[in-house]
């Protein structure tokens, strides 16, 4: 972003200076490709001859692009992870190259392929849901059981398809639901996150959108650092949390942009066959866990960005934008931002995906204890289950006096200590997916989850 804003103001002759007085210079090329790449102008120098290419990001500072397009101008390589419309950079700090090094893609389906399809396929299945109710919880919002359903299975189609504003809009369409008091679509005003004066109306914003006139061109340089990313072989991780937050702090519609900045991770790490086949990794449910660590990284950058934003009220309560701001929307540091969804994508590999199997593997086990017990349809296990789990162990007078009366007190006792033993023993069991093996083959012991 400096350099956008230095360019912006800068004479193109100084540049041309400074590259035509060390031609063959590292520094130079980089700096000469950049200030074409960013302002769109040519500068008045000839291409360069026969000369080895140098990447214009130094990849042991900054993720970027495995390979990536030569200029033959300037003679470097562009593995810049974005276009001119939109390109957050990531420091290659030592906790996200730590992070990356665990490769948690391979831990994942090492770990799947040790558990049976079927109860794979069922916390699959529950994880979703999960997900799904997370992302809305997270707005504050309690849909309905349909919502929720059918936010799920847009969650499950994420990566299968290419990014778009036509996917987008889509998923405005069924995260809104009932469209009648929400228009739909891009903008075609100012936007905000925060409250309002009580007294004068006036926007208190915690958070200022991009400006609507800079929508479509910030919402095509974000389809398109999606389909760079991935084709150029950049860490999903990585991918998913600049392509994301560079979402929600665009805001390009007036309502959804939350469930679909976090409709965002799953379509990148699935895109990229982070996560095993038919399997997501839970990333809402591990946010709303943390929802005081995410909202402090949302407010990382966009509270820094309040004061370089000029703005005023609309007769309507709203805010109207008065400076040029899209390049703060385009380039941005998205380190932390990475960071943090590496711990969520790390805590639903360790804790989550072990903690559903080892419920769905108790569950079937105390399931198959009672039916030895008593003839029961399953459903009313899962809710003889509930009650149990609600007392620690033990079925409360109404129960007792009102669903599960025709129990004697002998099948009722025994069905408590079936309980306890079966859920207790499941506590204890271990799917060791911070024990496989690193690449390579040794054993990583600093595998842990981050506290």
């Amino acid at each position: 972003m400096v350099l956008a804003r230095l360019f912006a103001v800068i004479d193109g002759r100084e540049i041309t200076q400074m590259v035509r007085a060390t031609p063959t210079g590292t520094f130079a090329r980089r700096l000469w490709f950049l200030y074409e790449w960013l302002t769109g102008r040519e500068l008045d120098l000839p291409n360069l001859g026969k000369l080895g290419l140098v990447p214009v990001v130094d990849p042991a500072q900054q993720f970027a692009l495995d390979g990536g397009e030569p200029s033959a101008r300037h003679k470097v390589i562009d593995n810049l992870p974005g276009t001119p419309a939109f390109c957050p950079m990531v420091w290659r700090t030592p906790a996200l190259v730590a992070a990356s090094a665990k490769r948690l893609d391979l831990r994942a389906r090492a770990a799947v392929d040790r558990i049976n399809p079927d109860l794979v396929a069922r916390a699959a299945a529950f994880m979703l849901l999960n997900d799904s109710k997370s992302s809305f919880a997270i707005e504050g919002e309690r849909p309905s059981g349909n919502r929720t359903v059918r936010w799920g299975q847009a969650i499950a189609q994420a990566g299968t398809g290419q990014l778009t504003l036509a996917e987008l809009d889509r998923l405005q369409r069924i995260v809104i639901g009932d469209a009648r008091f929400v228009p739909l679509g891009l903008r075609t005003e100012g936007g905000f996150v925060g409250t309002h004066d009580r007294d004068t109306n006036d926007p208190i914003p915690d958070h200022i959108s991009a400006r609507h006139e800079d929508l479509r061109d910030l919402v095509d340089g974000i389809v398109a650092y999606a389909d760079r990313t991935l084709a150029g072989g950049y860490d999903p991780v990585v991918a998913a949390s600049a392509l994301a937050f560079g979402f929600v702090y665009v805001h390009p519609f007036a309502d959804g942009n939350g469930r679909i900045h976090r409709w965002l991770i799953h379509h990148a790490l699935a895109a990229a066959h982070y996560n095993p086949p038919g399997l997501i990794f839970p990333v809402s449910a591990a946010i709303l866990r943390r929802i005081d660590d995410y909202r402090q990284v949302l407010q990382s950058y966009s509270h820094a960005l309040l004061p370089e934003i000029s703005w005023s009220r609309t007769a309507l309560g709203n805010v109207e934008v008065v400076n040029e701001t899209a390049d703060f929307y385009r380039f941005f540091d998205a380190s932390l931002h990475s960071h943090f969804l590496y711990e969520c994508v790390e805590q639903t590999i360790m804790e989550d995906l072990p903690a559903e199997v080892r419920f769905l593997k108790a569950f079937d086990r105390f399931n198959r204890g009672v039916q030895q017990l008593v003839d029961m349809p399953s459903a009313k296990v899962e809710l003889l289950r509930k009650f149990l789990a609600q007392h620690e162990g033990h079925l409360s007078g109404r129960a007792r006096d009102r669903e599960f009366a025709v129990l004697s007190d002998n099948e009722a006792s025994e069905i408590e200590t079936l309980y306890r033993d079966t859920f207790e023993a499941s506590d204890a069991e271990k799917i060791d997916v911070e024990l496989l093996p690193a690449p390579g083959g040794r054993v990583d012991e600093s595998f842990r989850p981050s506290s």
